[in-house]
């Protein structure tokens, strides 16, 4: 008997948590006659922490995008309170997306390649229903082909990602780490960020999730329907 899957994270409380309240906090409450520029980003900054940590022990479920997630906010506050030039916070800003690029595009001969984590996935994907259709019709190297070309595209849009990190940081970020100025301009990143940076990145990730679905479905002969994973029906009453 399968073990069953942990529930799915709710974006809604994602975006809250992650953007809206520390973008709020770091507009409202770092300046002197507040909490200040160092006590508004470590409060802003616990909400994020916070969450993740609960989303966690909620889902008991943590992967090596989540890490370096959790990493990368601590040291936005590490940065600010040794007051280390904002040159560097563009630099950090860009190492995430570059790490994770570097790691898919590492792992792709590995047996457990990071590709399958992010896209090909049982959360995502009935992985035992396609793995026994490839079997079935002898499409196993066709599609370990397919993963590999989504493994170059995701790498592609991690690179982006990590392109539009800094660039962005560059030109938002202007003031000392540790100042209120540097506060008000780290929200103005965290709200630009959606529009600039996750949209074009998401698009690319969901063209190579359409463009390994194609291939499922031609190598497979099974329905998009039935590829992807179904939600449990309610139990009868």
């Amino acid at each position: 008997m399968s073990s069953p899957r942990p529930p799915r994270e709710n974006l809604l409380l994602n975006l809250v948590f992650n953007v809206a309240i520390p973008s709020v906090l770091l507009s409202t409450m770092s300046k002197p006659e507040r909490l200040g520029p160092v006590w508004g980003l470590v409060v802003a900054l616990a909400f994020p922490i916070a969450y993740g940590i609960a989303d966690f022990v909620r889902r008991r479920q943590a992967n090596f995008i989540s890490i370096i997630g959790f990493l990368s906010i601590l040291l936005t506050g590490v940065f600010a309170l040794i007051r280390l030039d904002r040159f560097w916070f563009a630099v950090k800003e860009a190492a995430l997306p570059a790490i994770i690029g570097i790691s898919v595009l590492a792992s792709m001969r590995s047996k457990v390649p990071l590709v399958r984590q992010l896209l090909y996935n049982d959360q995502v994907i009935d992985v035992e229903q396609v793995e026994a259709a490839l079997e079935s019709r002898g499409a196993r190297a066709e599609f370990e082909q397919a993963l590999r070309q989504a493994g170059f595209w995701l790498t592609a849009s991690f690179a982006l990602s990590a392109v539009l990190n800094f660039s962005l940081a560059r030109y938002l970020i202007r003031s000392d780490t540790g100042t209120p100025a540097f506060n008000e301009e780290l929200a103005q990143m965290n709200l630009w960020s959606w529009p600039v940076i996750v949209i074009p990145s998401v698009a690319m990730t969901m063209f190579t999730l359409w463009q390994l679905v194609r291939a499922i479905v031609r190598l497979t002969g099974l329905s998009q329907d039935a590829i992807f994973r179904q939600k449990s029906a309610p139990p009868s009453r």
